[in-house]
């Protein structure tokens, strides 16, 4: 059964673990977090990393705005040593929402500006942050003007509300494309490295579930055809932008019908995922950033929350279940591939607590990092904080109350309700005048 966060001490989380049948590592030692890692031809200061949480609050073209940039340098003097930047759409029809972040040629200045500011703020703090760009289409979640605009790779019965566009052969090459540009600006702009955005229900993840597409050179029954328009896109940026190094948020299941890596009755298969996997090994990739389920359809597989969402349905499953299933998915791919850097997910429920969970998980080699997404929105200074006190400040740490999804899901600035209120509980007052 669901339960709200109420453990004032490790062993009361230890004991309701123990509790749910449930093996949740813990360590009091949490300098595995605090070592340098190297990866590519990078040296990363330590295992923490922002993840890409989406702030819906860019320019109109595309571009960092003021407060795009409140946002990035607190992550960057907050001492992480990788910063994963939200979701910036390829285009400017594949955007989720109005104020999506989108790369182009107009604004290369304006990302480039703000990476070198982010990296004067960091050295401040005696941190060089790797800073990796995703990249993304919305596909089905497309919604540009803040009205639908689904474009998909194939039919899903579990989520199509509306029939939405089948895009064709043609029309993903062009995509294509556009990946391609994209990642070139990219490098332009002065990424480190480059993030193809294979997750939660957006176009690339689903042109690997894309089963029900039929005559086309980028789906139907053999993973092979499936995972083309994916590699063949890696395939192409690593000729056409030498020396780029790429990498990708990748679900290992969608956890629903439909979805890549499940089987017929939508639990968890990691066999075709494992088969990708390998196929990247061999494309040089050396870091993946694990994720699972779709923050619209299963959100709490992939952040566990103490509130849903307004009208939203609670899970029958604890919270807990949540972070030990991401904990277990990150740790068989690991295990796995040892030569592949992973980042696990799911720790910012368990509050001060996190630091503790993901130092054992390095311990016990069960991932290479630990990211923080909502966590990083409400306590942006965590790692300095390790660092200085070797804690994590219950007071100010996300209370997974969900205020950040309540403003994005309604096409507000992002942040945190709770921690950065002057800003973002203003945002969420507004949204309840409205009625929303």
């Amino acid at each position: 059964m669901h339960e709200r966060f109420s453990y004032k001490t490790k062993d009361e989380l230890l004991k309701k673990a123990q509790d749910l049948g449930l093996e949740l590592p813990f360590s009091d030692d949490i300098s595995p977090l605090l070592q340098p890692a190297v990866l590519e031809q990078f040296v990363v200061a330590n295992r923490l990393v922002v993840q890409p949480m989406e702030g819906y609050d860019s320019e109109d073209d595309g571009s960092p705005s003021a407060l795009t940039k409140r946002r990035y340098l607190r992550y960057a003097e907050g001492g992480s040593g990788m910063i994963w930047y939200e979701a910036v759409s390829i285009s400017s029809d594949g955007r989720s929402n109005p104020g999506q972040l989108w790369i182009n040629s107009s604004n290369i200045p304006a990302f480039k500006a703000l990476n070198e500011q982010m990296r004067s703020a960091a050295k401040k703090q005696g941190i060089s942050p790797l800073l990796i760009v995703q990249l993304t289409h919305s596909g089905r979640y497309s919604k540009p003007y803040g009205k639908p605009q689904p474009m998909v790779a194939s039919l899903n019965e579990t989520l199509d509300k509306v029939v939405p566009h089948v895009l064709t052969d043609s029309e993903l090459k062009l995509i294509q494309d556009q990946y391609v540009e994209a990642a070139a600006l990219s490098a332009e702009a002065g990424f480190d490295m480059v993030d193809i955005k294979a997750c939660h229900g957006y176009l690339m993840i689903e042109t690997l579930a894309a089963l029900s597409r039929n005559n086309s050179v980028y789906g139907g029954d053999s993973p092979n055809k499936r995972f083309r328009f994916f590699l063949d896109t890696i395939d192409r940026i690593k000729a056409e932008v030498p020396g780029l190094p790429l990498t990708s948020r990748l679900n290992i299941s969608d956890k629903y019908k439909g979805g890549f890596g499940v089987g017929e009755d939508g639990a968890s298969d990691f066999t075709e995922p494992v088969l990708l996997v390998k196929e990247l090994e061999k494309r040089g990739i050396r870091l993946l950033n694990i994720s699972m389920g779709s923050p619209y359809y299963n959100p709490h597989v992939t952040r566990p929350y103490d509130n849903a969402l307004p009208g939203q349905t609670i899970p029958d499953e604890h919270p807990l279940c949540g972070v030990i299933n991401m904990i277990n998915g990150t740790s068989l791919f690991q295990k796995e591939f040892p030569g592949i850097h992973f980042i696990g997910s799911a720790y910012s429920w368990l509050r001060q607590f996190a630091p503790n969970v993901g130092a054992a998980v390095l311990k016990n080699h069960d991932a290479s990092f630990i990211g923080f997404g909502r966590g990083s929105f409400a306590y942006p200074s965590m790692p300095l904080d390790l660092m200085k006190d070797g804690r994590a400040d219950p007071k100010k740490v996300c209370i997974s109350c969900s205020g950040c999804t309540r403003l994005i899901r309604n096409l507000r600035p992002g942040g945190c309700v709770i921690r950065d209120r002057e800003i973002y509980g203003n945002e969420l007052k507004k949204l309840i005048t409205d009625g929303k």
